[in-house]
């Protein structure tokens, strides 16, 4: 089964996976923003509403999909707000036909702002708490955040892409490698824990506290990883932004400030790894149809430029605060 050979996915399987955990649909299904997984929200004969999860083929294996499911699981017991996986028959992960599924409560609530320095305070304490759990034990099953997948793998998807315009892959390669070379000096984290992994504002959804949603990136890392996404606009922004997010966190776990210092190298290695992930994914229909500017020359003159910028920010001194 090919990575993108969700076409196979049709409404009645969709339909009979669910149904076939004891959970009665009584509703259509809603398709929900998700392009590396397909994930629908109904309504069961209860009234219930929850969400479906199918992951995409050869992508994780049981076991890291598994991994992350007990990690949720982890967190919510120490009454972390986190979509957890409902376990149904003694299980969260289930197979119908080939394809990996979970089944959540579903979660409403608005997006995090950014801008909100009381939001920031709560997300710094309960990224604390999470933390403080997750640095208990690491993975077994799930990757790290590396070089290789981020940068070196990323470069060689795009240098074989097709998307690339041919009279662009000079100037973006050339400054590709300078922001390759000066981020593989710079990222050397010196402790790795379990981590959220992609815990950026949507992926938080925010009633009355934040809930974490998505932990379908979670592996090892530096914990700023966690934190850094959290920030924007400019410098002193973000200088008090990291302030309030630090004070809060450190209230349940410990920060260290030298990683600081690798905000700018991850955000680096996020960018050139965002570029290869929407050319390995491509051929998935979804892709084109909800990225279509990807295959622009007007988007590669976009990242060149983007790149240039990193470039230059890589070279200024890291962020740092009080310790």
């Amino acid at each position: 089964m090919s990575d993108f050979s969700f076409h196979n996915l049709t409404p009645d399987l969709i339909l009979d996976a669910v149904e076939s955990t004891g959970i009665r649909v009584d509703s259509g299904l809603l398709a929900l923003n998700s392009y590396e997984n397909r994930v629908y929200q109904f309504i069961d004969e209860d009234r219930h509403r929850y969400v479906a999860k199918f992951y995409r083929p050869n992508r994780w294996s049981s076991e890291q999909i598994q991994e992350e499911h007990d990690f949720a699981e982890e967190l919510l017991t120490q009454e972390i707000p986190i979509a957890a996986p409902m376990r149904l028959n003694g299980q969260t992960l289930h197979l119908h036909q080939g394809y990996y599924f979970a089944l959540f409560p579903s979660v409403g609530g608005r997006q995090f702002e950014v801008d909100n320095l009381d939001q920031l305070e709560w997300m710094g304490r309960f990224i604390g708490r999470l933390h403080a759990v997750a640095a208990s034990r690491p993975f077994t099953h799930r990757p790290q955040i590396d070089l290789d997948s981020f940068l070196f793998e990323s470069r060689k998807e795009l240098e074989h892409s097709t998307l690339v315009p041919t009279a662009l892959m000079n100037p973006l390669f050339t400054i590709m490698d300078m922001v390759i070379d000066k981020t593989a000096k710079q990222y050397k984290p010196a402790k790795q824990i379990r981590l959220h992994g992609d815990c950026h504002p949507g992926n938080i959804l925010w009633r009355d506290e934040p809930t974490f949603v998505d932990l379908d990136d979670c592996r090892m890392g530096p914990a700023i990883q966690d934190l850094w996404m959290m920030l924007s606009g400019d410098r002193q922004q973000q200088l008090l932004q990291l302030d309030t997010l630090v004070n809060a966190y450190e209230e349940f776990f410990d920060f260290n400030h030298k990683e600081l210092s690798l905000i700018e190298p991850l955000r680096a290695m996020r960018m050139v790894h965002y570029m290869a992930w929407l050319s390995r994914r491509w051929e998935d229909p979804a892709f084109p149809q909800a990225f279509p500017w990807f295959a622009t020359d007007k988007y590669w003159e976009q990242q060149i430029l983007a790149l240039k910028e990193q470039y230059a920010t890589l070279q200024e001194p890291p962020l740092s605060l009080m310790p």
